[in-house]
């Protein structure tokens, strides 16, 4: 059993909280975040720390409890430090590159890619040669980013035989062995 909506979250300096019918914000200098909050989970705020306690130790209460004190934590450190999601392009004439909120992707289809980015998120491409090309996003918003950045990697899943497709900059492929040659 996880206890982690029993550890103080700590408000790192610049950040301000605020705390009305049962809604949370939080406000930094990378932006501002709002996340709604079940009744049966209370918020004090001693200045420094966050602590959050539940009303009661049923299984669906106990679940929430973990769920918004990870929640409060991941806006904290967006709106103080932000979060970042690279993407590499494996593939022979696999392409992107930035223009703007638009991103143009060449992922071996007959048409490219043209996928807007919302403006929370700042989005850059970079192709060296030798390596493959690296799509940087970053966001103060970690539920927004991760769903961005799966939606570009659905467009091109890596595959198991070649390693080709988008994938994250640290996502380990597992590779399979082709057709053995016939005997």
């Amino acid at each position: 059993m996880s206890r982690i909506g029993n550890a103080p979250v700590v408000i790192a300096k610049g950040v301000e909280v605020k705390f009305s019918d049962n809604t949370i914000t939080v406000k930094g200098p990378k932006g501002e975040l709002k996340q709604d909050i079940d009744s049966a989970i209370a918020i004090e705020n001693d200045g420094t720390n966050l602590v959050f306690k539940r009303s009661s130790d049923q299984k669906e209460i106990r679940s929430k409890h973990g769920l918004y004190r990870a929640l409060v934590q991941n806006m904290i450190h967006g709106v103080s430090e932000g979060f970042i999601k690279k993407l590499e392009f494996h593939g022979v004439g696999y392409r992107a590159a930035a223009k703007g909120q638009i991103l143009e992707m060449s992922v071996g289809y007959s048409h490219s890619i043209s996928f807007e980015i919302p403006k929370e998120i700042k989005v850059s491409a970079v192709t060296e040669k030798g390596m493959p090309p690296l799509v940087t996003l970053e966001s103060y918003d970690k539920q927004l980013l991760g769903q961005v950045a799966a939606k570009i990697r659905s467009f091109r899943k890596p595959e198991p035989y070649k390693g080709k497709g988008i994938r994250y900059s640290d996502e380990f492929i597992r590779r399979k062995a082709g057709k053995s040659a016939a005997k």
